[in-house]
């Protein structure tokens, strides 16, 4: 492209991740030119060092795990592992190539953008305007100020994938999802691996029974679970070994480090000051509820503005700030009920409040019911007895004097986890009563009997069970 030209179309997008593609996408369906910059690789982190790498890894460690409980798999080709891992990135890539979104009509700009003013940035000399401007530029690892860590180069979710021999000891800094799934994953794969997590709960964005039940399930497959155990300094051993120390005074070695610590977003370069648009006071771009910037006609969406840093929510908010861009009247982004999975196994399946934070909401007037999912007959049918079922009912009750009421939030812990907390984000979304998903007839034996065993506790005691009075956070 030559340089010092300018461009003008109806949207610019920065960013080509998920959120950034959904939003050119969106402009596209609604018949507006696009400039869709990017400085790194088509199809963003989910693409290349995310949910797609993650969960090839997941699978395959998955089948691992399940050959040697049936005593069929001797040693695993670690390098084979990750060639296929890299080949299925390749696979899901061609959808986001190039070609593919020039076909689509989508000018593709490489390079990174930054502002010069108002709804205008720049692109390697070459000016780019719009009438409406999203930032998607996402987020990346944080890597902590631990004292002699980043002299280890720790390995983080932009890194592992490049991996060619497995670890034989792999200490993981972070108990949340990625540390748990590639923790999990690489434990079946042959490493010795040790998770140290900060506070005394693993997933503590989850409800308690979470950790305890992931726990135990990893303590089990016979990895370390070192809970309250904050690295507080690393250093290089003699013999070459990765040396964390916590502030409880226990040093793990280990032959790589995964930093798993979180995320900041990524709006280095983007001189977001020069287009008006502000931060938050933890770096990440100020959003109203309909994801507008301070600055007129520039939008955020997906990781840069915080919250709900998962690709199906950035997808969502692209699509919606097009929409409110173009459109005439703008919709607010409903967070309220959009779901999310931890793939582990058991899986987390996750929408809406914690029992916690019901009780924060509504008192002891919010209505918890719960059913461990041994006590199903999927789960004895299917030797997979770790998980359960949590419901959170809102205040109102459905008929005088029983406990039911509108469901504000659910956690669903089970080999399926992920796809059963489904029918709970819809039943959310359309505001439905706990006693239609009491009355709703689930196939027999399936993991979604789980749910309307849980929601008939609502109304009546169930195997024993009855649906009690939210509680306050332990």
């Amino acid at each position: 492209m030559a340089r010092n030209m300018n461009i003008d179309s109806d949207v610019v997008v920065v960013g080509a991740g998920a959120a950034g593609l959904a939003a050119a996408f969106a402009a596209r369906r609604k018949g507006a030119s696009v400039t869709l910059v990017e400085r790194r690789r088509l199809g963003g982190d989910c693409t290349w060092t995310g949910c797609v790498p993650s969960k090839s890894l997941l699978e395959q460690a998955r089948r691992v795990h399940g050959g040697r409980r049936m005593g069929l798999v001797g040693s695993v080709d670690f390098s084979a592992v990750m060639e296929r891992v890299r080949d299925t990135v390749l696979k899901v890539s061609e959808d986001e190539s190039r070609p593919t979104l020039e076909a689509m009509g989508i000018r593709v700009v490489e390079g990174e953008a930054a502002f010069t003013g108002p709804r205008q940035l720049e692109v390697d000399g070459t000016g780019l305007r719009g009438r409406v401007v999203v930032l998607a530029t996402g987020s990346v690892a944080l890597v902590p100020d631990v004292p002699g860590l980043r002299a280890l180069n720790p390995l983080t979710n932009d890194t592992v994938f490049d991996l060619r021999r497995l670890p034989p000891r792999l200490a993981v800094m972070g108990g949340g999802p990625i540390g748990l799934e590639l923790g999990q994953a690489f434990a079946r794969l042959g490493s010795e691996v040790t998770i140290l997590q900060g506070p005394d709960l693993l997933a503590p964005k989850e409800e308690p029974e979470v950790s305890d039940v992931l726990a135990e399930v990893l303590t089990t497959e016979g990895v370390r679970v070192l809970t309250g155990s904050y690295v507080d300094r690393a250093e290089r051993a003699a013999d070459g070994s990765a040396v964390l120390g916590t502030r409880d005074g226990l040093r793990v070695a280990a032959d790589a480090v995964l930093c798993a610590t979180g995320r900041r977003s990524q709006t280095d370069g983007l001189a977001p000051e020069r287009g008006g648009v502000a931060l938050t006071d933890r770096g990440f771009i100020a959003t109203d509820d309909k994801l507008r910037t301070t600055a007129e006609g520039v939008y955020a969406v997906g990781d840069i503005v915080g919250g709900l840093l998962f690709t199906h929510a950035g997808y969502e908010m692209g699509t919606l700030a097009v929409n409110n861009g173009l459109g005439r009247r703008a919709r607010p982004f409903d967070s309220r009920a959009v779901p999310w999975a931890t793939f582990t196994e058991p899986e987390v399946g996750r929408v809406g409040m914690t029992e916690a934070q019901a009780f924060e909401a509504h008192g002891d007037a919010a209505k918890v019911a719960y059913l461990p999912i041994a006590e199903t007959d999927r789960a004895k049918t299917a030797g997979e007895t770790a998980g359960f079922v949590k419901l959170v009912a809102g205040p109102h009750g459905v008929v005088r004097g029983l406990a039911g009421g509108q469901l504000v939030g659910a956690t669903v812990v089970c080999p399926t986890g992920g796809d059963v907390v489904h029918e709970l984000a819809l039943a959310m979304r359309t505001h439905t009563i706990t006693g239609r998903i009491a009355q709703t007839v689930h196939a027999y034996p399936s993991w979604s009997l789980a749910v309307r065993e849980a929601a008939i506790q609502f109304f009546f005691e169930y195997k024993g069970r009855r649906a009690r009075p939210a509680r306050p956070a332990p």
